[in-house]
């Protein structure tokens, strides 16, 4: 009794040992079990052919794709091992089927695959009980599967009609569909079982260490695939992908992902995971996408045409199946782009918790698989998120990418672009730094820092240190020298702009024109530097030569809106009002949607056909706002239950928008001061509208600047005509939008001075000062109200402070020189009224800084 009750705990530690494969304790404990029983001779025979086989191939692991050919010598033993307890027959039915399974994975690594074959024949795998089974018996099952699958693909069985075998002959056809299907079958029944081994052996671990006292050693190893439970897993789908049937491939990749995780298949599950991902990203569309819950369509256009008829369908039911993740609360996406999100954000998961970060040499090789692999998730990610134009999400991803990213340009890089396609531009220019000190000799990154510093942020000093690095490349820049003296050129441009010292505009002038002559001179076929040449010399009212470039540009390329924008304003300040017109329709024909365009169309309009024509082009720029954003409702605009729903309404506008951001609608400027008075009017106007009973705005301030100014060109047309109500109607839709906004306050200024109320129109332009101390038209307009009020020192300074800001707005200059006419001072005045006449030959209908200078 007490020798049953010690055979009986030595079997269960020899269990154990198979399925935690602990194969170094076998010899040992088969030497306890020939001692307590003479019968169990062939049971050993059996344990130690399989001790030495799994020992074999843990030291000489079969690769993927190789094909094991011949015997080796340490083999020999195993043979020996398993053919004693086969030939003498006394094993149970049980030992019995594991030899036969075992002699025939000896086969297979042998290179024998009829043999392999055969002896699976015998077994009757298919008969085999899954229910009950002691946990290495499935993984045994399990690699039977997968390695008659091999043996299958290796050695097909000869068909039928052998003869005929290569005529396409319907017997050779059906023949080797059948094998398909039974190869296929294999993989697919290995890796759900695979899957099954690998949850009951990570529960039995489990509860043995609860169960088990704690022993000082070792902690036992984790569970490892090896070559033919991996293969089951992975070649069903292969095979799948390799026939032309995605529909399959992908149901087979969706089974494996709904099977509760092991840590043993965690770094399977992230490669699947991935590999469906970039299949659902680039090979299927919204219209062939089921949801995984739904069976896959028996007819799909993702399959191979020529396939059709012959796809595999599973024809097998296992008495036994793995755990699948359930529950009433799972989220289940609803089309391909969400599903690939949802699986690349799990593995990015993955990737980040598994991360090798340490420098040492010996975790080299590791840092970089873990490092490679993070990356093409970081890439799927980008592809998806960017096409749904979640480009705050994106760069919040790679943030967390930079734990992997020391030394690492590709990461940085792609932070640096999603920051700047998320409007994150400061910290996109804090990113680009770190990406030219990686790659200090491409001239295209500190080309990207030039456009943010000179666009959204306004960062003039420097933008012009981040153009001097490409020109101090040298030959090394190739072809962008020409950029980095155009981005040298917009700098000065935008300094001469912002500068108050009529001295320092012409020195910067004179260096904005030495830059892009210089940019032509290196790039004669780049109509941009002809462009910003022409626009240059525009701004410095050199009319006759700017046009002369402007019409060069136009030749090198024929379609450029700026260009043709350019030209239609140098021939408005040449007094050519109805050719500037048609240029402008021309335009709009082939750019309907711009509304700078639209804008200039609303002043020539009202110059060459009357103000009720101009009305028209306001009411049609309503219009195209409506479609053109799609943002009916400002308090809708940011809402959306889907995973993916919180895109902006309309992503065009990143690229179509010619508008300056923080843009005047008279006069286009964008000053350092203009900028700042924006951010200003943007913080009182979200207060304002907190306070009033309207929806605050939601999403980015382009559409509703847009509309605002459409609101403010409409007023300005309804106060040519003398219709105070109509413009004060027209003024408070865009005070709805930005209530606390200069250009707001200068229309209702506008508007009560029609009505005759001086000191209200006074307060208003006082009010609009205090907001941008720059604006221009305020500053005339607040002089001659002064004037009228014969307060005529403060009207001089009020207007000489105008002209310092604005030295060619001509109205200004007359303005000035009626007041200084007023006090007596006539040779003063004659030279402000010849000043005021010079400019005005040249001036523009609207200024020429409403074009937007960007690289």
């Amino acid at each position: 009794m007490t020798a049953k009750k010690s055979g009986s705990r030595l079997e269960t530690e020899i269990e154990r040992c198979r399925s935690e494969c602990q194969w170094d304790k076998i010899p040992e404990l088969v030497r306890q079990l020939s001692t307590k029983l003479i019968s169990n001779d062939d049971l050993g025979e059996l344990l130690l052919g399989e001790c030495k086989l799994q020992t074999y191939l843990k030291e000489n692991p079969i690769k993927q794709g190789s094909s094991p050919r011949g015997p080796r010598p340490k083999l020999v033993e195993v043979r020996k091992h398993l053919t004693a307890a086969l030939d003498r027959g006394n094993l149970k039915p049980d030992y019995m089927q594991e030899a036969s399974l075992l002699m025939a994975k000896l086969c297979y690594v042998e290179g024998e695959y009829r043999d392999a074959l055969a002896s699976y024949n015998k077994v009757s795998l298919d008969d085999m009980q899954l229910t009950g089974a002691p946990v290495y018996r499935l993984s045994m099952i399990a690699e039977a599967y997968a390695t008659k699958g091999l043996c299958l693909e290796k050695a097909p069985a000869p068909s039928p009609s052998f003869s005929n075998r290569n005529t396409g002959s319907p017997a050779s056809n059906r023949s080797t569909n059948n094998q398909e299907q039974e190869i296929i079958n294999c993989y697919e029944k290995s890796g759900d079982i695979a899957l099954l081994y690998l949850q009951e052996a990570e529960k039995a671990l489990s509860v043995g260490i609860q169960n088990r006292s704690p022993k000082p050693g070792p902690a036992s190893q984790e569970q490892e695939l090896g070559y033919f439970l991996e293969t089951g897993l992975q070649r069903a789908h292969v095979i799948h992908f390799k026939n032309g049937n995605l529909t399959q491939g992908v149901g087979r990749f969706r089974e494996i992902l709904r099977a509760v995780e092991t840590r043993t298949t965690q770094n399977l599950r992230m490669t699947i995971a991935r590999q469906l991902a970039e299949i659902l990203l680039r090979g299927m569309c919204e219209q062939s996408y089921w949801s995984p819950l739904e069976d896959p369509p028996t007819v799909s256009p993702l399959d191979d045409p020529t396939q059709q008829g012959h796809t595999h369908t599973k024809t097998y039911n296992l008495s036994r199946h793995a755990r699948v993740y359930s529950g009433e609360k799972l989220f289940c996406p609803q089309e391909n782009t969400e599903e690939a999100l949802l699986l690349l954000l799990i593995s990015e998961s993955m990737a980040n918790r598994d991360a090798v970060l340490s420098r040492i040499p010996e975790h080299n090789n590791d840092r970089i698989i873990s490092l490679q692999s993070a990356s093409v998730v970081y890439d799927l990610l980008t592809i998806a998120l960017g096409r749904r134009g979640q480009y705050e999400m994106l760069s919040e991803c790679l943030e967390r990418a930079m734990k992997f990213a020391f030394e690492e340009f590709h990461l940085w890089y792609q932070l640096a672009l999603s920051l700047m396609a998320a409007g994150k531009s400061a910290r996109a220019v804090k990113v680009l730094k770190e990406c030219i000190r990686l790659k200090p000799d491409d001239p295209t990154i500190p080309l990207l820092a030039v456009k943010l510093c000179i666009g959204p942020l306004h960062w003039l000093d420097e933008g012009e240190c981040f153009g001097k690095m490409v020109n101090d490349m040298g030959e090394k820049a190739a072809e962008f020298r020409a950029k980095g003296y155009l981005a040298i050129g917009l700098v000065y441009s935008l300094k001469a702009t912002d500068a108050s010292l009529r001295s320092v505009q012409e020195e910067y002038q004179r260096k904005a024109l030495g830059a892009f002559q210089r940019a032509q001179n290196l790039s004669p076929t780049d109509h941009l530097a002809a462009f910003y040449l022409a626009l240059q010399l525009a701004v410095s009212r050199q009319i006759p030569e700017a046009l002369g470039y402007v019409r060069q540009a136009l030749q090198l390329q024929g379609d450029d809106v700026h260009s043709l924008h350019l030209l239609a304003l140098l021939l408005s300040a040449q007094k050519h009002y109805h050719d500037a017109l048609n240029i402008i329709e021309m335009a709009l024909s082939e750019y309907p949607e711009n509304f700078n365009l639209l804008y200039t169309k609303v002043k020539l309009e009202s110059m060459c056909r009357g103000p009720e024509e101009a009305l028209l082009t306001c009411k049609h720029m309503l219009q195209i706002w409506k479609s053109f954003y799609n943002l009916t409702n400002p308090s809708d605009s940011g809402r959306g239950s889907s995973l993916l729903d919180r895109a902006v309404a309309d992503r065009r506008q990143l690229n179509a928008m010619t508008l300056p951001d923080f843009s005047d609608p008279e006069t286009g400027s964008v000053h350092a001061t203009s900028i700042a008075a924006s951010r200003v009017e943007q913080a009182l106007s979200e207060v304002a509208s907190s306070l009033q009973s309207s929806a605050p705005k939601h999403g980015p301030l382009h559409p509703w600047m847009t509309l605002a100014q459409i609101w403010l060109h409409a007023a300005e047309v309804y106060i040519s005509m003398s219709k105070p109500a109509e413009a004060t109607a027209c003024t408070q839709e865009a005070a709805n939008l930005f209530p606390t906004s200069h250009n707001v306050l200068y229309m209702r200024g506008q508007i009560a001075e029609l009505r005759g109320n001086m000191e209200e129109a006074k307060r208003w332009y006082e009010e609009a000062l205090s907001i941008n101390p720059t604006h221009v038209k305020t500053m005339q307009r607040l002089g001659l109200i002064l004037h009228q009020l014969q307060r005529y020192s403060l009207s001089e300074k009020v207007l000489r402070d105008a002209v310092q800001v604005n030295s060619t707005a001509h109205d200004v200059w007359n303005s000035l020189g009626e007041v200084l006419q007023t006090q007596g001072n006539a040779a003063a005045a004659t030279e402000c009224f010849l000043t005021a006449l010079e400019l005005e030959a040249s001036s523009p209908i609207l200024p020429f800084t409403i074009i937007p200078r960007a690289l």
